[in-house]
């Protein structure tokens, strides 16, 4: 519920700020953008798999940005947003959050997200 009210306030966000110039496609690639973070979410939640948060963290990012500026602004905005909760939240250390925004924006910068694949994680990832 949570990630379907942030991705309709990024919506209204992307809608605000779009470049109507480029002809919106900073907010087509910003909801894109926010389709591959969540993409990498649901994929996380599925694999369930032991030590593979920052791998999904990195790939969300690097799908996001490979879209354009529109993708990599959402998966800024997205990232953060998740942190600064978790970190708020979940009482997670800051080690943790500060290991997480390290694999954002390698991904985000266009690092292969496979740095951070553990081993055994299925190849479905």
């Amino acid at each position: 519920m949570r990630l379907c009210i942030c991705l309709v306030l990024l919506s209204f966000v992307m809608c605000a700020t779009a470049d109507i110039r480029n002809g919106g496609r900073f907010a087509w690639d910003a909801v894109g953008g926010a389709w591959d973070m969540y993409r990498a979410y649901r994929d996380m939640r599925e694999a369930n798999f032991k030590n593979s948060d920052k791998y999904f963290h990195a790939r969300g990012n690097y799908d996001a940005a490979r879209r354009g500026p529109g993708g990599a602004w959402a998966a800024r905005v997205i990232s953060d947003a998740r942190e600064r909760w978790q970190g708020s939240v979940s009482g997670r250390g800051a080690e943790d959050t500060r290991a997480d925004q390290e694999a954002n924006a390698w991904g985000r910068n266009g690092g292969d997200p496979n740095r951070y694949r553990p081993k055994g994680l299925p190849s479905k990832y």
